[in-house]
């Protein structure tokens, strides 16, 4: 049975003229996918107008959370004791997000609870992006 758990989180969103906005992102953690955090953003936040996820490894926020991690797409470092800055670059600009550290730092053990570290079963993971890469070929 997969478990899912969802987290609502206050970010602020850091924009090009340095001021913050509030925004209220949710954290999702899915069995089914082990490896992988969410964080879902409402459409007000977005260059499109509509709400977006963004999806990248659990032990990249793990890592993150301890010192400056990532160099792709997503990068995540401490600011500070309470903050979390994630730094998500797209093909249409890119975004810096601050969490507070205690929420983020909840959520992944929460994702813990739900699969604990090195439990994950990758082969499964593997089976089922395969199949959904070649189904119908």
């Amino acid at each position: 049975m997969d478990i899912t758990l969802e987290q609502s989180a206050q970010a602020r969103l850091i924009t090009a003229e340095e001021r913050e906005l509030p925004v209220a992102a949710t954290l999702r953690y899915a069995s089914g996918d082990p490896l992988a955090v969410h964080i879902d953003f409402p459409a007000e936040v977005s260059l499109d107008g509509e709400s977006c996820t963004w999806t990248f490894g659990r032990g990249l926020l793990e890592d993150g959370l301890g010192g400056s991690a990532g160099t792709g797409d997503v990068r995540i470092w401490p600011c500070g004791p309470e903050r979390t800055v994630l730094e998500l670059h797209s093909p249409h600009g890119l975004a810096l997000v601050q969490f507070d550290t205690a929420a983020l730092h909840r959520f992944l053990l929460r994702s813990y609870a739900v699969v604990a570290a090195g439990q994950e079963d990758v082969g499964a993971v593997v089976d089922r992006g395969l199949s959904a890469l070649f189904d119908g070929v």
